[in-house]
């Protein structure tokens, strides 16, 4: 959507659900769902668990302040590999995101913090992506590739010195890049309604793949949800 000249504000509300096919072992993988709100006007952005600022755009580049609520916690009675040990907390994550909108495909580029400070980690993801539309359908492919550093794996993947077991050996990870690619398909029958499918593969990076808590090296994710605007 582009960044110029959107003065009215626009807002939608919702519903969406999904799953992860996380890649610990055997996880208790479960539905997901919650109630989304949209919003835009010409300096914010909400789309569901995500918050953007807009900063002024140089020519074809736009930049963003970003925040977003991203869910990869687990509890210690998710599988039990992770009896024992302590729970991993879901954080909010803040920083900055740019966008190159160049008429063949979008380039993103963002980088972001846990404010929240569990886990103290930073990521960055450049993505490729490009929507194709066929009447009131919409496909939008997407390829990916995310880097994540050692505090990250640590906390997500890591096997702290008093969680090790004889089966379970401590675990610290580094940084490393995992790449995805995926494909969200919108419907629009009607005016104002909005159906969504997204689909999604993972592939993990090396530092996650060793941890003693992995058994699978991709994760696979598939949501649905339904907008309406106003």
């Amino acid at each position: 959507m582009a960044e110029a000249g959107r003065s009215e504000s626009t807002w939608g509300i919702g519903v969406a659900g999904g799953m992860q096919y996380r890649v610990y072992r055997d996880f208790d993988d479960r539905v997901r769902g919650l109630p989304m709100i949209t919003y835009e006007n010409k300096w914010i952005q909400v789309a569901g668990l995500g918050l953007d600022v807009k900063l002024p755009s140089v020519g074809p580049v736009s930049f963003r302040l970003r925040g977003r609520y991203i869910g990869e916690d687990f509890d210690s009675d998710d599988s039990p590999y992770f009896a024992d040990m302590r729970d991993r907390d879901a954080s909010f994550w803040i920083g900055g995101a740019a966008i190159w909108r160049t008429g063949i495909a979008n380039l993103s580029a963002e980088v972001l913090t846990d404010v929240m400070s569990y886990s103290k980690g930073t990521r960055a993801t450049l993505q490729i992506d490009r929507r194709f539309t066929a009447g009131p359908i919409g496909l939008t492919p997407r390829l990916s590739a995310e880097w994540v550093d050692g505090k990250y794996v640590d906390y997500y993947y890591g096997v702290r010195s008093d969680e090790a077991q004889s089966w379970r050996p401590a675990y610290g990870g580094s940084s490393t890049v995992n790449t995805e690619i995926g494909l969200r398909v919108d419907w629009q029958p009607v005016p104002k309604h909005t159906v969504f499918l997204d689909m999604g593969a993972k592939h993990m990076g090396s530092s996650i793949r060793d941890s003693p808590l992995v058994e699978k090296s991709t994760q696979y994710g598939v949501g649905l949800g339904y907008l309406y605007r106003f």
